[in-house]
């Protein structure tokens, strides 16, 4: 017997909620931002309907077998299990090493950042720019495999908001492709509170970046133009938490 509820709805940016897809995520969801969780459904073959059972109970949030809310809002992809949760306002930490992404484009990338940031233990990501990929939209938040849960996000319309914001006290690193300082382990600055600053993946950064600090180059062969930008944070922040120690 279906839920005697409205069917959710595919999801759209404008929408005040979103959704998770996939166990794993859905699971990152419960134990860490619980409430925000507003439902969860589930496919009659998925084998972990206990634990999931478990925390919706812990969250007092609605544990539904519908399969076919799951079909809606993962358009028919496989899915054994979702959440649906409340968007919610990040702050930075201030005192905080941070990464900001402007105008990234890529939901894949983004999500695969946000992982790779948690991993190694940055918490806080700026997102800068008007056009910005929604790091809300479902398949940024299945790509980050529920990282989103365990990190401050926030958002900035320009580079120069979020410097009025967190700008004091703070070294800032742009990475372009004519930085200069070319990035090693022992060129890597040694500094408490910094942001680590990537541009899009089709054009980088503006030349102005180069006046906020001291730029950075990644070195690469010539048989590339440029390495990809998922990759790109992982080697910057690989480096910096290496030489710096870890925040989480």
């Amino acid at each position: 017997m279906e839920p005697n509820r409205e069917l959710p709805k595919k999801y759209k940016k404008e929408f005040s909620h979103s959704y998770t897809l996939g166990p794993f995520p859905t699971f990152e969801l419960l134990l860490h931002r619980p409430e925000h969780a507003r439902a969860v459904y589930y496919d009659e073959s998925f084998r972990e309907q206990e634990k999931l059972a478990e925390l919706c109970r812990q969250a007092g949030v609605p544990c539904l077998c519908w399969k076919k809310a799951l079909d809606r809002i993962s358009q028919k992809e496989i899915c054994y299990a979702a959440g649906e949760f409340e968007k919610y306002p990040g702050a930075l930490g201030a005192e905080r090493p941070h990464v900001a992404l402007v105008n990234p484009a890529d939901m894949g990338n983004l999500g695969t950042i946000q992982r790779t940031l948690l991993g190694f233990g940055i918490r806080d990501l700026a997102i800068i720019g008007e056009t910005a990929a929604d790091f809300w939209n479902p398949k940024a938040v299945r790509a980050s495999m529920g990282a989103l849960f365990r990190l401050e996000i926030e958002t900035f319309p320009d580079f120069p908001a979020y410097l009025a914001k967190y700008g004091a006290d703070r070294k800032i690193y742009p990475f372009m492709l004519d930085g200069g300082t070319v990035l090693t382990p022992e060129s890597c600055p040694k500094i408490e509170t910094y942001t680590l600053v990537f541009g899009n993946e089709a054009s980088g950064l503006p030349p102005e970046f180069q006046t906020y600090g001291q730029s950075l180059f990644i070195p690469q062969s010539d048989a590339v133009d440029s390495l990809n930008l998922a990759v790109s944070v992982a080697v910057g922040t690989y480096l910096f938490t290496q030489r710096n120690g870890k925040t989480s």
